[in-house]
């Protein structure tokens, strides 16, 4: 069985079933959906050992894999999977069916919308990298912010997000990022941008909505 444009005519004579759809790419990926949850269905439940903080609340729905670290008021959305070896650090905000792969690390303050995807080893809410140069060397400046992801975001394996300075660093709704890529603080990236591997952002760049931005491209900071 093939799946076809509407235009497509076989320049042979083919024997195959031709199933012709206005969208293959985005029809393919429907089905590949449906076979992976029949083949890969999520998890729910609390592994043990972990640790949850007292007064968080898992829902019913959700999943907490082995050696899961939730600190103090993380507040979890239904649906929620986190998988072996993430920590989640107080007063973190998780929104519904989103995922956590395992040992993704997300620091305190931080808030993550609906139905997001953070692959394995993604760090969230890292220190930006601010450094007030004296006489003797380089005195650390506190980052204080945080980071907010929006709703339908995926991050792709070992990407890191640092909090902003002050205020935060914004991830909108619909970003795709692919791994290896540095975001640093107080930049914000607009709705269904998406970025592939080794992207680097300076501090405090704002990128808009829609853009496609390739491998191992760097933007200087405050653009």
């Amino acid at each position: 069985t093939s799946i076809l444009s509407p235009t497509a005519r076989p320049e042979q004579p083919i024997k195959t079933t031709l199933i012709k759809v206005d969208d293959p790419y985005a029809t393919l990926a429907m089905l590949l959906d449906m076979v992976n949850q029949l083949m890969n269905p999520q998890p729910t439940g609390i592994e043990e050992p972990s640790y949850i903080s007292a007064g968080v609340n898992i829902p019913e729905d959700g999943y907490v894999g082995a050696f899961a670290y939730i600190g103090k008021n993380v507040k979890l959305g239904k649906g929620v999977k986190i998988y072996p070896q993430v920590y989640v650090g107080n007063n973190v905000e998780i929104g519904d069916n989103t995922i956590i792969y395992p040992g993704v690390k997300i620091y305190h303050g931080c808030k993550i919308g609906d139905r997001c995807i953070l692959q394995a080893g993604v760090v969230v809410g890292g220190d930006g990298f601010g450094f007030a140069p004296v006489a003797s060397g380089y005195n650390k400046i506190p980052q204080i912010g945080n980071v907010e992801i929006g709703n339908d975001v995926e991050i792709g394996a070992n990407t890191t997000i640092d909090r902003a300075t002050m205020g935060s660093t914004r991830i909108k709704n619909g970003v795709k990022l692919d791994n290896l890529i540095q975001v640093a603080h107080n930049v914000e990236i607009g709705s269904n941008t998406v970025m592939a591997a080794q992207v680097g952002i300076a501090g405090s760049t704002k990128v808009g909505e829609n853009c496609m931005i390739g491998g191992q491209v760097g933007f200087a900071g405050h653009i």
